[in-house]
């Protein structure tokens, strides 16, 4: 009887070429731009700029030395577009460096570093991504707990800026949402596959809409509670909004019933107007969103925005308004790096670093900019389409929703096309946790991406050296 060995598909050589150019090219842009910055600024080319490069080229190698022995297959977009975003962010951070509290660029590429270890690790430990289905409870338990711990802590070690997302301890600072965001959209893949069914049969029908049977509405239901109590008690819209989008999002891809999306809509629209009503802080966003440029009352008190007195609340609009007149002045092709004036805009260099980006880079840089997020959660959503099992589906569906929703949210807070929420720009706004989760969600969907682009393995038959593909 013959023996038949598996031997792994090699990937093209001229693949890995062209990815390795590409990472390049993306630390040749991100230089020159940090060239430009020092040379606005001083006049002269940053002196650290040999090691700056020396040193994010050295990372990127390393990321793609792991991905090439780790997950050959890989989508050959993905490193080099977050390379590309994630440098100009810290280039952005750079020339804001003189308006930040507290903090530096060197900081930020020191998590841009610990990021890129994370991604490694993350490909290294994770051989397959479907063990994870395993821990579907598990990764909810945990989710659920890096959620609730900032709520149940005194505000002096969980609030800033009238926000209970963080952890303070003496210097050491982590906002666990950030983790919590991907531990729970592995449960809610887990068990959206395991439920799919039930989820998927059709109740009454209404106009052209078959509703769900109610006895199904619980999962949504329980999940639209969650959402509002981070809203109230945490007071955090962003995380809120984008916990509840990325559920609907989910059974919509798993179910194929627009009825759920309808019915998320309603819920949430529903929940934050009622919110509004009975919080100040949260009708303070709503208010601010719809006339920024006026007073806002809290209570009986009204505050003044032409000179904010620090009140978190009251800057949120004076922020919005800096940040609209941030986009003006850069009109069509900005002002040019380090050649404007986004210092005054509050919060520039994390919150509103979208709006000092406009500012210098215009709206052509900010479309470029957002070109870069489209491809990025393109290539994810096509893993999500090439996978073979539905667990992967729905886990790569709901990554790259949680990636591109999270982009809308802060991009229609600083333009003001919904209500400011305090979330971050994914891979460019100054901090640690942010970096470090969005980088883990890369390794996720490099992981799922390899193995959904591997061509089936090869089996080789000793007697006869026979080549047979397994399907």
């Amino acid at each position: 009887m013959s023996e038949v060995v598996e031997s792994p598909v090699p990937m093209p050589a001229k693949r890995r070429v062209a990815q390795l150019v590409m990472l390049a090219v993306a630390v040749l842009i991100v230089m020159g731009a940090y060239a430009n910055v020092g040379m606005a600024m001083n006049g002269e080319v940053p002196s650290g700029m040999l090691t700056y490069g020396l040193g994010l080229g050295g990372l990127m190698l390393a990321a793609y030395l792991v991905l090439a022995k780790f997950a050959p297959w890989a989508d050959p977009l993905i490193l080099p577009l977050v390379t590309l975003i994630n440098g100009l962010g810290c280039v952005m951070i750079f020339r804001l460096e003189p308006v930040m509290a507290g903090a530096s660029s060197n900081s930020q590429i020191m998590w841009t570093a610990l990021g890129v270890v994370m991604f490694s690790v993350t490909l290294v430990v994770l051989r397959d991504h479907r063990m994870l289905q395993r821990l579907t409870y598990t990764a909810g338990a945990v989710g659920l707990v890096l959620l609730a711990i900032p709520a149940v802590l005194p505000g002096s070690l969980s609030e800033v800026q009238g926000a209970k997302i963080w952890i303070r301890i003496g210097g050491f600072s982590i906002q666990p949402g950030e983790f919590a965001k991907l531990a729970l959209v592995v449960f809610f893949a887990g068990y959206l596959v395991a439920k799919r069914d039930v989820l998927a049969l059709a109740g009454r029908r209404l106009l052209f809409i078959d509703l769900p049977r109610a006895r199904d509405l619980g999962p949504i239901l329980v999940t639209w509670g969650l959402s509002l109590l981070v809203l109230v008690f945490e007071k955090d819209l962003g995380t809120s909004l984008l916990l509840f989008g990325t559920f609907i999002a989910m059974i919509y891809i798993a179910t194929q019933r627009t009825s759920w999306v309808l019915i998320g809509v309603l819920l949430f629209v529903g929940g934050a107007f009622v919110a509004g009503q009975l919080f100040d802080h949260v009708g303070a966003r709503f208010s601010a969103w719809l006339d920024p440029g006026s007073p806002i009352f809290y209570g009986n008190a009204p505050v003044c925005l032409e000179d904010p007195p620090g009140d978190p609340l009251c800057s949120k609009s004076y922020q919005i308004m800096q940040g609209l007149f941030g986009f003006g002045a850069g009109g069509i092709l900005g002002t040019g790096l380090a050649q404007g004036h986004p210092e005054l805009i509050p919060l520039s260099f994390s919150d509103f670093i979208f709006a000092a980006t406009g500012e210098e880079l215009g709206l052509t840089g900010l479309m470029a900019l957002l070109m870069m997020y489209a491809l990025l959660v393109e290539r994810g959503l096509r893993t999500s389409i090439a996978a073979r099992d539905p667990y992967s589906k729905l886990l790569s569906g709901g990554l790259s929703f949680i990636l591109a929703w999270q982009v809308f949210i802060i991009v229609g807070g600083v333009t003001n096309l919904i209500p400011l929420t305090g979330l971050v720009t994914p891979f460019m706004s100054q901090g640690g946790s942010a970096l470090l989760a969005n980088w883990i969600l890369i390794a996720l969907l490099v992981r799922m991406s390899d193995s959904a682009r591997k061509p089936p393995p090869q089996a080789i038959q000793n007697e006869g050296m026979t080549q047979v593909f397994q399907r």
